[in-house]
């Protein structure tokens, strides 16, 4: 061996194999997936009470699971205003799943709601009290589906003709339809104030004698088309190909472009209707820049934990709801200050809980074996 191969020898380097690194888990049973997510809840309701009781000087830890299910069920008031807000996240959450399965990241819903209920209050400013309420009802509706729509395709459209990127110019949408919002309330708010009011026309509340009861129904209807869509339609199993391969989708003939516009415009669709249902299913329809109130975002968590099921979706929309509305009465009961960030506390410890959980649930983490000598 010559002396340059034995230098060049002499210089290769042996890397020691990582500490530890994930593994997929492949071998974990549908049983003990469901055992770790409901141990994960209760751990999330357990932290949750800790906080409770460290803010109250631990006076009040058994009391915030009992505010828990009094603010969410204890009266039938509350148990209405609970499903309302049910209707409304999951009629969103609902909105961002097509467009989730299809791997095209919408971070936009929460604009595209808020344009759709801009639209539904502009109607209300121009032909409230000069037409049939009913009429008056139906156009609201239109308007707000067309806002929705035109509002999701945008980006869509920059998307397949351009390749931008569609997180940005979603998240970007958001601030130009609150912008929007603002300037429109601005501009109606002949006093100065910046604040529009209840408007005295467009509300389509109380239906059957209960208040809100109308959202339920829709949304409960609207959810089983869902499901039929993405699991049984044509449209379904191509923007699943699409989100699965670009590359296999063309191959096999499917116009990548067009499933991409046609699923953002059937997702603000979906986000045009939850903002109808903000305006004229409540009984004080009105709009401001904060009328959504975040659930666009809090949609895409829910979407995702769901993975990707309308099904499962109703029962973790329904938890987010409970904790939301739960947690909101124990910081007032127990006057904890300002309830919206306990309220945030409370959602963020679950979300974070879970999605760790998921983590775990899928990937394992393996040691680097020890070296004999």
């Amino acid at each position: 061996m010559s002396l340059k191969t034995a230098a060049a020898g002499g210089n290769v380097k042996h890397h020691k194999e990582p500490l530890f690194h994930l593994v997929k888990r492949t071998d974990i049973a549908t049983w003990k997936k469901w055992l770790i997510r409901i141990v994960t809840v209760a751990a999330a309701l357990l932290l949750s009470g800790i906080v409770c009781a460290v803010l109250t000087d631990g006076s009040n830890f058994i009391g915030f699971y009992e505010q828990l299910f009094r603010g969410a069920f204890g009266s039938t008031w509350r148990i209405q205003v609970l499903f309302q807000s049910w209707a409304i996240l999951m009629c969103i959450s609902l909105a961002v799943t097509p467009a989730f399965k299809m791997r095209f990241w919408n971070i936009g819903a929460e604009g595209q709601t808020l344009i759709a209920a801009l639209a539904s209050v502009t109607v209300i400013m121009y032909l409230g009290g000069k037409v049939p309420n009913a009429v008056l009802i139906l156009v609201m509706l239109a308007a707000s589906i067309l806002a929705g729509a035109v509002w999701g395709a945008i980006p869509a459209i920059f998307k397949a003709q351009w390749g931008t990127n569609e997180t940005l110019f979603t998240l970007m949408m958001n601030y130009v339809a609150t912008q929007l919002v603002l300037f429109s309330v601005n501009a109606w708010a002949k006093d100065g104030s910046g604040t529009l009011g209840v408007l005295n026309y467009g509300s389509f509340d109380g239906l059957f004698g209960l208040e809100y009861i109308q959202n339920v129904v829709f949304v409960t209807v609207l959810t089983v088309i869902v499901f039929i869509y993405l699991k049984f339609s044509k449209h379904g199993y191509e923007l699943e190909v699409v989100g699965e391969s670009v590359n296999t989708a063309k191959y096999i003939g499917i116009n990548v472009k067009k499933v991409i516009i046609r699923t953002m415009i059937f997702s603000g669709v979906m986000c045009g209707f939850a903002g109808f249902l903000l305006v004229g299913g409540s009984p004080t329809p009105t709009v401001n820049g904060t009328l959504v109130g975040g659930r666009g975002f809090t949609a895409i968590l829910v979407s995702w934990l769901s993975k990707f099921s309308p099904v499962a979706m109703v029962f973790v929309t329904l938890l987010v709801v409970f904790l939301e509305r739960g947690s909101s009465q124990a910081a007032n009961s127990m006057r904890l200050g300002d309830t919206a960030a306990f309220e945030d506390i409370v959602v963020g410890l679950f979300f974070l809980l879970i999605i760790a959980c998921e983590f775990f649930i899928n990937y394992k983490v393996k040691f680097r074996k020890k070296e004999g000598k």
